[in-house]
């Protein structure tokens, strides 16, 4: 599969009734930290309800952020495709493909809180059903001059058409929970797939497989090709440098996560499962969702990810979360960065062969190294000698 990718997925998950002003700055700054941390990607939400994720505009964000970075790449992570214009999002995308110079990324969705699409008029199972009409449309916007005419039930367009064609040929993702909608959609157009909530059920690795499984039944029923590394997997992470060091660090807001999802957002694909934090903790570690740990531990579940996969995958995106303050969440991203994505980047094992290499000749060499200083010592003892 080649080197793995790092990046992250960002909802955001912030408490209702805190600074929201506050705690955009502290999004954007995390992109600046993760750019200068060698990352690859983010991706970023868009929500309109609920009161924690609070970023209704991923685009606008991604603008904001690509000014303050330098090489990540940036992505819709994901625009909710059912609820807009198919010709405006692929617009923007392109748009923003141009202003960061090839940087930004398409992900799309129906969308994940019902609280949202109900405020339009339209109920989970319509917004799943315009993903695929609007999908269709942006991809034919994308990749052809040919006019697009179309009633989408939302949306009428007349010989509709980009007037500016991309920057350069960004990716496009699209996202799967619980449903096939995604993959199906994914294989039928040769597009990637963000596999968000694959790893937070309990037969969560089984959906791994049926996700890829799908992507593959439908790219050959279409004619088209699907690839690997276009394949995202999103699982949650938390690390310090001792296991019982992050346990501690996570009293801090795990579990206004877990009440997130358990009593706020109308999302049950997201089933966590804790009374308390203990119990929260212990969920995440045995239920194959992530990782609340060492950074051993935060290998081994992308190493058991990459097994699971049956054949690897594109990108690990860890998803992100505020379950510790912000100063130890930067310093959790920092260890991954450090300790785990080498091992799947192919930077660890040359430095340990160079210091095996060393360290199996090390007792010659330094015989060498003083027989030099004694042949030295015993040169300038004879010109002194000779001087005399």
């Amino acid at each position: 599969m080649g080197n793995l990718r790092f990046g992250i997925f960002l909802a955001p998950f912030h408490p209702a009734g805190e600074n929201p002003t506050l705690a955009l700055q502290r999004d954007l700054r995390l992109i600046e930290h993760l750019d200068h941390l060698g990352y690859d990607e983010a991706w970023i939400g868009e929500h309109h309800s609920a009161g924690s994720e609070i970023i209704a505009s991923p685009e606008i964000f991604i603008a904001a952020a690509a000014e303050r970075t330098r090489r990540i790449k940036l992505g819709t992570g994901v625009v909710s495709l059912s609820y807009h214009n198919p010709l405006w999002v692929a617009e923007r995308l392109v748009l923003l493909d141009h202003l960061t110079r090839g940087r930004a990324m398409l992900g799309v969705g129906p969308g994940s809180l019902p609280t949202d699409s109900a405020m339009i008029g339209l109920n989970p199972t319509q917004t799943r059903e315009l993903l695929e009409t609007n999908l269709d449309v942006v991809m034919r916007l994308l990749r052809s001059d040919e006019p697009v005419t179309i009633d989408t039930g939302t949306h009428r367009l007349h010989e509709a058409r980009l007037h500016l064609r991309p920057y350069s040929d960004f990716d496009v993702a699209v996202a799967a929970v619980a449903s096939p909608t995604g993959p199906r959609l994914a294989g039928r157009h040769g597009v990637g797939l963000l596999s968000i909530g694959a790893t937070l059920t309990q037969d969560g690795f089984d959906a791994l497989a049926h996700h890829w499984n799908v992507m593959e039944e439908r790219a050959a029923t279409f004619g088209t090709t699907v690839d690997r590394g276009k394949w995202r997997l999103v699982s949650p992470m938390y690390v310090a440098e001792t296991r019982e060091q992050a346990y501690r660090d996570v009293e801090y807001g795990i579990e206004q996560w877990f009440r997130y999802f358990q009593k706020v957002a109308a999302f049950p694909q997201m089933a966590v499962e804790g009374g308390n934090v203990r119990e929260m903790i212990d969920f995440i570690n045995s239920s194959g969702a992530g990782v609340i740990g060492a950074p051993e531990d935060a290998r081994a579940q992308v190493q058991r990810l990459v097994d699971q996969s049956g054949g690897g995958f594109g990108a690990f995106l860890q998803l992100a979360h505020e379950w510790a303050n912000p100063e130890a969440t930067r310093r959790s991203y920092e260890l991954i960065a450090q300790h785990v994505m080498p091992e799947f980047q192919g930077q660890a094992e040359s430095t340990r062969a160079a210091k095996e290499r060393a360290m199996s000749t090390r007792e010659g060499m330094a015989a060498q190294q003083h027989q030099a200083v004694a042949h030295m010592t015993e040169k300038y003892q004879k010109e002194l000698a000779n001087k005399d």
